[in-house]
């Protein structure tokens, strides 16, 4: 047998990898991410120079026994007068006042999944099963809610289950229709609906799930356009401020994009409209304009557009499809129905980056007087509301792309240096997987100040199957301590995990002390 002489001579490099700021990427294999991603990023947000512990959430309204669920909740807008209404157990609950919410509206309804359209002080309730429900409040702030006081020719109010505004007119959905009803004339609450038919115009067939007022900047000004979108994904687009006159109401055009999943598939946000479809979430400005009006580039989802497929296709159908724009933190939030949980895809608006939030059982979401609210299975809960569960402890993990840290070749991963700050002490489960083998180990909880090792203190790390249980001290400022880590492979991939009640973590970066090796080893 030969023998080969092995050149075991070793040269110790160092690195700092920032955190993976550009946020989930379930579009591009393993092989080509870019370091700053990550292939993992459950209840991390990426900002603009860290990642982010999510926040929690705390109980709200508690409606007590019932079946299906908080299914929809809806704002109700009015100077000095505003309203918070939760639709459970088929009922209408006033929910306004915390620690008050048994408040019972006196409407049963056969449905609790309700759509809402707030028009002057009128809010309109519509479910496709019940004649459409109205509040107000009137000049006495008096409380009124009943039926609507709409009819029509060939109408039958039970079956509306959507609403809009566009051009001072209310617009509804038929359910499995392709029949849109709007007002005689502009600015009525009430009183006699016109029949729009897009049946003839509709070639992929299917019914109307949504209606919308629709803005873009034409060139020469801003330009609003009401759009009929279809369960096929077919756009029609008109323009004009009067269907009553057809001097003054014009198709624009017809477009084409993938289907939009349910009644709840569309979220206005500074006069687009972002569709929920079967592959990705869309701004219909830049899906219209496009060559190709489904052209996956387009989608504000692009990045997590596998995430998404595999989603829709096993859970189109569930109920909770739902976008919200949560302006006060800057993101936006998809609820995504998933067997019979829920997780929400998350984008930071500024950015372009995705995450996921998990164990979050969300039915439905709404934003009353700046803040947000979802609906669960018989409470409501506010969401950014401290840093825990509801008393129940954050898991949270990042895997960061695998990438080969500046040298080709095999190394050895000796040490890690994860740099972050705490609102308070924390115990971090932290290590690295090598050329995508990956080690699905467990969350450590925190620990407070007790059964682990602080900032600065021997011993300060501790190792089992090759990671490092990590405690810390509160810290205002950046903290950066070596850990032992022991890896050999030629690509890395930092593995960051918490589990914390009460806690705010901030991950800046992570240094990374390495050998490199020669030879065989």
């Amino acid at each position: 047998m030969s023998m080969y002489q092995v050149n075991r001579s070793v040269k110790s490099k160092e690195i700092t990898l920032p955190a993976p700021i550009m946020g989930l990427n379930r579009k591009q294999p393993l092989s080509a991410m870019e370091p700053l991603y990550a292939i993992t990023m459950d209840n991390y947000i990426p900002l603009d120079s860290k990642v982010e512990l999510r926040p929690g959430y705390t109980e709200y309204a508690n409606l007590g026994t019932g079946t299906g669920g908080v299914q929809t909740l809806a704002a109700y807008h009015l100077p000095n007068n505003d309203r918070f209404f939760a639709v459970y157990n088929n009922k209408i609950w006033n929910i306004t006042s915390k620690g008050n919410p048994e408040n019972d509206m006196g409407i049963t309804l056969s449905d609790s999944y309700c759509q809402t359209v707030q028009y002057k002080n009128y809010l309109y309730f519509m479910n496709g099963a019940d004649t459409p429900k109205a509040f107000y409040i009137d000049n006495n702030n008096v409380e009124h809610i009943g039926d609507w006081g709409f009819t029509g020719t060939n109408l039958t109010a039970s079956k509306i289950i959507a609403g809009a505004v566009s051009k001072e007119f209310l617009w509804f959905v038929e359910k499995e229709s392709l029949t849109a009803w709007y007002t005689a004339q502009a600015g009525n609450i009430s009183g006699t609906l016109n029949s729009f038919d897009l049946s003839q115009f509709a070639k992929w067939g299917g019914h109307l799930v949504a209606i919308a007022n629709w803005t873009i900047d034409g060139g020469t000004g801003i330009d609003d356009y009401t759009a009929f979108i279809t369960s096929e994904g077919e756009i029609f687009v008109y323009a004009g401020t009067n269907p009553n006159d057809a001097e003054n109401w014009e198709l624009k055009g017809t477009y084409k994009i993938s289907k939009p999943i349910g009644y709840r598939a569309i979220m206005q946000y500074q006069g687009d409209i972002i569709i929920i479809c079967q592959d990705g979430y869309f701004p219909m400005g830049k899906a219209l304009a496009a060559a190709n009006a489904g052209d996956s580039l387009v989608a504000y989802s692009d990045n997590i557009r596998g995430l998404v497929i595999e989603r829709t296709a096993m859970n189109a159908q569930k109920r909770g499809w739902q976008g919200v724009i949560y302006n006060k933190k800057g993101y936006a939030i998809f609820n995504v129905p998933v067997s019979s949980q829920f997780e929400q895809h998350v984008v930071n608006i500024a950015t372009g980056a995705w995450c996921r939030f998990v164990n979050i059982r969300a039915l439905c979401w709404c934003i009353f007087q700046d803040s947000l609210y979802f609906g669960s299975d018989w409470q409501v809960f506010k969401f950014d509301a401290g840093n825990s569960d509801n008393g129940t402890k954050i898991e949270g993990m990042v895997q960061q792309a695998y990438n080969d840290l500046g040298t080709a070749g095999i190394k050895k991963i000796s040490l890690l240096n994860p740099r972050t700050a705490s609102s308070a002490p924390y115990e971090l489960t932290v290590y690295t997987d090598v050329d995508y083998r990956e080690r699905k180990l467990d969350y450590v909880e925190n620990i407070g100040y007790t059964g682990g090792s602080l900032w600065n203190e021997t011993p300060w790390s501790t190792t089992q199957d090759q990671i490092s249980f990590w405690a810390t001290e509160k810290a205002a400022e950046i903290q950066s301590q070596w850990i032992m880590n022991s890896a050999v492979g030629v690509k890395a991939s930092v593995v960051f995990k918490t589990k914390t009640n009460g806690i705010l973590i901030d991950w800046y970066e992570t240094g990374i002390r390495y050998e490199v090796g020669s030879g065989i080893i």
